[in-house]
């Protein structure tokens, strides 16, 4: 009983040091800076990706650039610190970054324990298998015996476990600490099955030598709602990082894109447009920001269907649909409220 109350007690601190730091204005320290600090993966292609130039894209890259277009009217004015899935709760907590933007899920402890507040979802998904379809599985429930890699301290590694122990099937884990090495070990066969988020499946089978050599199982055993993360205490900013996706949203549903956004700006009757863009009212004042705030995110990241068919679409080597993340007015579950 002593050695609990002394972990809910060293947690309270832990969280109470945490918020006393974040009362600092995180959007005046940025400010001062003149950069955003963005928190993403070593490289998950479609979600946080880094070309051989250093050039990032992604999902989650292109929430942080979304951030930074609502501040300064400008896209790029953002760093970027590559995290391991061990690394990024610690760097978002300790100041080294802004923002965590790192195909991270939102889970009860996560929100309540760490001194974090989860924002927006950016992408809604859920884990799965991915084995050679040499060795003959059509579903996870055929993965008795089998050994299963996959990445340290994450979410996955728990719900594997979940998975095999409700359907009382044995397996051998094999964890590693960054998830290319989880792939690697995949790759070379050490292990016979590689789980993750399905999102991150379909990335990661992109660098595979023959990814037409490799079968996704149809099985979901998890929610897994990723979107940026921020330290818990500082409201403001953790409004701007949230209506920064919001707006994304909302842009698409009105049918404003980076391409027409100058001229329905120009043209529009519409006052849900035009508070949405800056024409009227006060909206980007009440966080602090331009009034021109949400048009800069529209014309210089997009709108939200934008963000996905360039990243993870179709027509990209990640080559996902839209599933539930369609906007809720074609079925599925994206959906903002108004800014007004």
């Amino acid at each position: 009983m002593k050695s609990n109350v002394g972990k809910l007690l060293s947690t309270a601190a832990i969280a109470a040091t945490i918020s006393a730091g974040a009362a600092a204005s995180t959007l005046e320290d940025v400010k001062a800076k003149g950069f955003v600090q963005c928190g993403v993966s070593q490289g998950v292609p479609g979600f946080s990706n880094a070309d051989s130039s250093g050039n990032w894209t992604g999902i989650d890259v292109d929430a942080c650039r979304a951030t930074a277009a609502a501040i300064f009217g400008d896209a790029q004015k953002v760093k970027f610190t590559p995290l391991s899935a061990k690394e990024r709760f610690t760097a978002l907590q300790s100041g080294e970054i802004d923002v965590l933007s790192r195909n991270t899920t939102w889970t009860y402890t996560r929100d309540t324990s760490l001194g974090l507040d989860f924002t927006a979802v950016n992408f809604y998904d859920g884990q799965g298998f991915m084995a050679r379809k040499d060795l003959g599985v059509t579903s996870a429930l055929d993965l008795d015996g089998a050994t299963v890699c996959t990445e340290q301290g994450t979410t996955t590694e728990l719900n594997m476990a979940d998975f095999f122990r409700k359907h009382k099937l044995s397996y051998v884990p094999v964890v590693v600490q960054k998830a290319d090495e989880a792939l690697a070990a995949y790759a070379s066969g050490r292990c016979d099955v590689f789980t993750t988020d399905k999102s991150g499946l379909a990335a990661h089978r992109s660098k595979l030598a023959d990814p037409s050599a490799h079968i996704i199982l149809d099985e979901t055993i998890s929610k897994e709602p990723l979107g940026p993360v921020v330290r818990h205490g500082d409201n403001q900013w953790k409004d701007i990082v949230t209506w920064a996706m919001f707006v994304q949203v909302n842009a698409e549903e009105m049918g404003i894109s980076s391409k027409n956004v100058a001229k329905i700006k120009s043209e529009t009757n519409d006052p849900g447009i035009k508070r949405l863009l800056g024409a009227e009212g006060d909206m980007g004042a009440q966080l602090g920001l331009p009034a021109e705030w949400a048009y800069s995110i529209i014309a210089e990241v997009g709108n939200y269907g934008e963000v996905f068919e360039r990243n993870v679409g179709p027509s990209t080597p990640v080559g996902l649909p839209r599933g539930i993340n369609k906007l809720w007015t074609d079925g599925g579950v994206m959906y903002a409220p108004p800014v007004r």
